[in-house]
């Protein structure tokens, strides 16, 4: 629950569940049966969990069979990005040919960019301009290039649907188009769209989505491989030694986790509309009111597609590190433009990558609103943010007098 008062901004790290996620957790906790039993209470259990991988495949426009439940979005993300990701149309004479190039965008969350399973020579980054979205003339360059340069073989290109820190989305089905044209595999983190904006596996071309429960009021702990096909394989599963999720993934499967997920996604998907459009006007009165507060605060990636959600901005000469402790005891809970490491907030590679200038990049904070979220949480914020404006105009003032 959140804590009355405050105003919690840091529903891109997790959401609060949601309550209909926490009936259906309670209710899954209550079946005995494990999910790959025969008897009748092992079908019950199993009925629970092909419900849920319904629910989760409806979010994004998929077929319930091509869903693989996982731990979490990082693990997601770690079994596709291997070199053994493969796809075939399924005949007979069919020959798999396994990537050896990996192209990721260079505003990547961590576990895609340090996470992957090639070769470190193998890797390349997307360049991204000013607003953070991804270069495609540079994609359909490089991938002919390696097209004649490596004749036969394949590559395996990975842009998230929409960045974690900025909220700016990128252009997905153009990027899958070009790879397909040069026989190439595209495959998307939605960890951050999915639930805030619609997702269609088909329409956007991509051949594997992954997602994870907790950003859209699911349980934390469990997230899931969305293939568009089911003509794809893993060569080499990071788990094996068990015929769970179709042998894709060994181990009993976490059925109240999945079950809860099922819920946030079935509920997600049922209020996309009006919920995208409630937080979009949150989040434009979020800026203006910033606007009002310091002319000078910019708004990173304003002028490209972004999810209705997420706001990173800066203001000069106030730092990231200071600002979340003085928001957090004045009752405002938001995040920098990167993760903390160690105690210390680090600049943040995606502001770097779209060449941000320094000084306003270790400024830059995020905040990301969700189902919980109203008025009162953007009036906290402000209030707040205002007198940290307010104390930095007073010293500069005072150090130029």
């Amino acid at each position: 629950m959140v804590t009355a008062g405050r105003a919690y901004l840091d529903h891109n790290a997790t959401t609060p569940v949601r309550p209909e996620a926490v009936e259906a957790v309670a209710h899954a906790l209550s079946l005995p049966g494990n999910p790959s039993s025969v008897h009748g209470e092992g079908r019950a259990a199993r009925g629970a969990m092909e419900r849920a991988r319904e629910q989760v495949a409806g979010l994004v426009g998929a077929r319930a069979s091509n869903v693989v439940f996982t731990s979490g979005g990082t693990e997601a993300n770690v079994a596709v990005l291997s070199p053994g990701l493969m796809d075939c149309d399924g005949g007979r004479d069919c020959v798999r040919t396994p990537a050896t190039l990996l192209l990721h965008s260079a505003t990547e969350h961590a576990c895609v960019r340090d996470g992957h399973r090639f070769p470190v020579a193998a890797v390349e980054a997307i360049p991204v301009d000013r607003d953070g979205l991804v270069d495609l003339v540079w994609l359909d360059d490089r991938l002919a290039r390696f097209a004649a340069e490596s004749p036969g073989a394949r590559a395996l290109v990975s842009i998230h649907l929409a960045n974690n820190e900025t909220g700016v989305i990128q252009p997905i089905a153009e990027a899958a188009a070009i790879a397909h044209r040069h026989g190439s595999l595209l495959h998307s983190d939605a960890v951050q769209a999915a639930g805030k904006i619609a997702v269609d596996i088909t329409a956007l071309g991509a051949d594997v989505l992954t997602l994870s429960a907790h950003k859209i009021g699911g349980p934390k702990g469990v997230g899931a491989i969305v293939f568009r096909t089911g003509a794809l394989e893993l060569a080499d599963k990071p788990l094996r030694g068990g015929g769970q999720e179709r042998g894709w993934r060994a181990g009993t499967e976490n059925l109240p986790g999945i079950i809860g997920f099922g819920a946030a996604a079935d509920v997600a998907r049922k209020l996309l509309v009006g919920e995208a459009a409630r937080l979009a006007h949150l989040r434009d009165s979020l800026e203006a009111g910033l606007a009002k507060l310091s002319p000078e605060t910019t708004i990173f990636g304003r002028t490209a597609p972004r999810l209705p959600n997420t706001s990173a901005f800066a203001t000069p000469a106030l730092k990231a590190e200071t600002l979340l402790i003085k928001l957090d005891l004045a009752g405002a809970a938001l995040s920098s433009g990167s993760a903390c490491s160690s105690g210390k907030v680090k600049r943040s590679h995606v502001l770097d990558a779209m060449k941000i200038d320094p000084a306003m990049s270790a400024g830059a904070l995020r905040a990301s609103l969700g189902w919980t979220t109203c008025e009162a949480d953007i009036e906290i914020f402000l209030a707040a943010y205002g007198k940290l404006v307010a104390a930095q105009t007073d010293q500069s003032a005072r150090a130029a007098a």
